[in-house]
């Protein structure tokens, strides 16, 4: 399942997609963000999953324009060169924009 953290507003579409089926709860993106905008959380699409899940914060969900701004790469299309992206050895984060 695509779990998507983020908005939308008069300026675009500002998400991150975990791919719950993909993400092993490894918490390697929650480091390597230099904004914190990970966390695991308990996997609450897989009742069977026994490691928890990436998920944005709270506290950053509703503002990832800014808070991944610094990571984002100058010509918008290298989204795998982004910290989270990177880090990730399952492929799981995708950013949106």
């Amino acid at each position: 399942m695509l779990a998507n953290y983020g908005y939308k507003d008069g300026s675009g579409e500002f998400f991150i997609v975990v791919d719950t089926d993909k993400c092993d709860g490894c918490g390697a993106c929650v480091p390597a963000c230099p904004a914190g905008v990970f966390e695991l959380v308990e996997n609450q699409y897989d009742i069977d999953a026994e490691n928890p899940i990436a998920a944005v914060t709270k506290e950053h969900s509703k503002k990832l324009k800014y808070s991944c701004g610094p990571c984002k790469p100058a010509s918008g299309y290298d989204k795998a060169g982004m910290a989270c992206v990177k880090s990730c050895e399952t492929r799981a984060i995708e950013h949106s924009w």
